[in-house]
């Protein structure tokens, strides 16, 4: 959320620098603003008020929660997606879709015909190695 929806929520807001604001705390009785809000440079939201509400109360007074402090974490900041393989299973995996086209090659190579099963076969077996290459890279 950026600290636009939060001012838009406050009183007597006046800016004082660059990503820096004051404004009438609604926390309580305020007559001269005590709320300092500052939007950091990665979206973050610093509120502070210098008559001493707690942030729960000030935000609680505009109908927000802590969430909107924050900025949503957008993809590629998140964190990676745990890899629920093992590397030898995964190793193994591979081995016998090698072997499966070695075995196509090879016969290929002989001049035999190779049947419309055994051909699906290859490329089932070339879409598993892409899988597995694409989940190592993380694609």
């Amino acid at each position: 959320m950026p600290a636009d929806t939060i001012l838009a929520k406050l009183d007597k807001v006046r800016r004082v620098g660059d990503g820096r604001w004051v404004a009438l705390c609604p926390g309580h009785e305020d007559k001269n603003p005590s709320l300092s809000i500052r939007e950091l440079d990665d979206g973050r939201i610093l509120l502070h008020d210098f008559a001493g509400c707690a942030v729960e109360s000030i935000l609680a007074a505009v109908g927000l929660e802590f969430d909107a402090l924050f900025p949503e974490r957008p993809i590629e900041h998140a964190r990676g997606m745990r890899r629920p393989f093992i590397p030898q299973d995964v190793f193994e995996i591979a081995r016998r879709e090698i072997a499966v086209v070695a075995v196509a090659a090879a016969d290929m190579h002989k001049g035999r015909t190779i049947s419309e099963a055994d051909y699906e076969r290859i490329f089932t077996a070339a879409e598993r190695l892409d899988d597995i290459a694409r989940a190592a890279y993380g694609r």
